[in-house]
């Protein structure tokens, strides 16, 4: 059928409700808190993005892990409880202590175990990259953000104020913070943070496994090079925020046109990203067939 050569197919869903239904009951509320709580500030807004993109990925290979499937063996079923249970410690305590790298990681530990209950090691082969982009979604302890933003914020204030100088406007620096005319900035984890390279490091991994590639130094390279796109990225937008602030007000510069801005970094990566790609391409001489794509087995 034309639907099951799209990756679209209709297995038999009714075993699969039960299981839906008490991964609802567990974790609904998580994401709920989540919604409302994290994700709504401009540090953690790329978590509901990172979700939504991993369950389509779900979604999308479905049914080539249900072809992929093969017989369950007892060790590998033993394996798959031993991972659920595991998961449901992690998540009583991370929920009772609200810690967070323990309640959402065990949401994907307890996805890995269930694959493995009902499919097999070959679903979870079948799987592994979309159970890997979750990982992007959980938030690094803060004192590991702050410990490695520093240097970033640092040097992206570095590079904005150089650029802006060599463009003869009146801007000098102090740490992180700009000052331009009569305004000073000071460059917040949210516009030169890890988190945000962690983001455009997943969107970079996302679209090397939908664009499917096949040379293998083509998407090694893109991999690797996200990491100077997201710091170019960065610079953009802190140095559009500045000249908005420069020239519109501050009022302008925190307002509307701030989230414009965050607007600004996204469409600038996924620009500079395109644009990697396609220089990348003539690079490539002899692309090797029959190499698989990030996500696939």
């Amino acid at each position: 059928m034309l639907l099951h050569k799209q990756g679209i197919s209709s297995p038999n869903t009714s075993e699969w409700w039960p299981i839906l239904l008490g991964l609802c009951v567990l974790y609904v509320p998580t994401f709920y808190s989540l919604f409302i709580g994290l994700w709504s500030t401009e540090e953690q807004a790329h978590g509901p993005i990172i979700l939504f993109l991993a369950l389509w990925l779900l979604y999308r290979q479905w049914a080539e892990m249900t072809e992929k499937s093969e017989g369950k063996s007892t060790n590998v079923v033993f394996w798959g409880w031993l991972f659920f249970f595991m998961a449901l410690l992690f998540y009583i305590i991370g929920r009772s202590q609200q810690i967070l790298v323990f309640e959402m990681g065990s949401f994907i530990v307890v996805l890995t175990a269930i694959l493995l209950i009902k499919r097999g090691s070959s679903a979870l082969k079948a799987m592994w990259f979309p159970l890997f982009f979750l990982l992007f979604m959980i938030p690094l302890p803060g004192q590991v953000v702050s410990l490695l933003t520093m240097p970033m914020k640092i040097a992206v204030s570095y590079v904005a104020e150089n650029i802006l100088f060599w463009a003869n406007y009146p801007i000098a620096r102090t740490g992180v913070i700009l000052q331009i005319g009569q305004y000073q900035l000071l460059v917040a984890d949210a516009c030169a943070g890890l988190q945000t390279l962690l983001t455009l490091e997943a969107l970079g991994l996302f679209y090397l496994n939908v664009v499917h590639h096949t040379s293998v130094f083509r998407n090694v390279a893109l991999a690797i090079l996200v990491i100077p796109i997201s710091f170019t990225a960065n610079v953009i937008r802190v140095i559009v925020l500045t000249l908005i602030t420069y020239h519109y007000g501050d009022a302008a510069g925190q307002g509307f046109l701030h989230g414009f801005a965050g607007m600004v970094l996204f469409i600038s990566a996924l620009i500079l990203i395109l644009g990697t790609d396609r220089f990348l391409q003539y690079f490539v001489k002899v692309q090797p067939m029959n190499v698989p794509r990030l996500g696939d087995n």
